[in-house]
């Protein structure tokens, strides 16, 4: 059986605090409304740092943070697809320490966000890879 090759996705944990007062940024999904990451597709003329940056914007009105552009990491799962079918998605993960969140961003009416600690992040979403990466975190 043949294996599709994965469908690069971009990804950013957004963060504040440190130490045992971090505390990451989950938004839910438009579709299914469970809670992921900001993410999306690579774009065209951005770097994947600087693309994951503006997903952070867009689903969850981080408008202004530092950036690590250095990965930490990256997960798989399985996205439907507009069309209804699905395609195998690989997201990598970039840091985002968020310095100014806006109540009024691009989906707002469209997704809920939360805070919470990188453990409790870990139970609320669904892929095995984020939920390490976030304990990890």
């Amino acid at each position: 059986m043949l294996k599709r090759p994965s469908r690069p996705q971009v990804a950013a944990l957004c963060y504040r605090g440190h130490g045992d007062d971090k505390q990451v940024l989950l938004v839910t999904s438009r579709g299914t409304g469970r809670w992921i990451l900001p993410k999306g597709w690579p774009m065209e003329g951005k770097n994947d740092a600087d693309a994951a940056a503006l997903e952070a914007w867009e689903e969850a009105g981080v408008k202004k943070g530092q950036l690590d552009r250095a990965p930490i990491g990256e997960y798989s799962y399985p996205k439907e697809m507009d069309d209804g079918e699905l395609a195998h998605c690989s997201a990598t993960v970039f840091p985002l320490k968020v310095e100014k969140l806006k109540s009024d961003f691009p989906e707002a009416d469209m997704r809920t966000r939360t805070w919470v600690s990188p453990d409790e992040a870990a139970e609320m979403v669904q892929e095995k890879g984020l939920r390490k990466l976030l304990r990890d975190f």
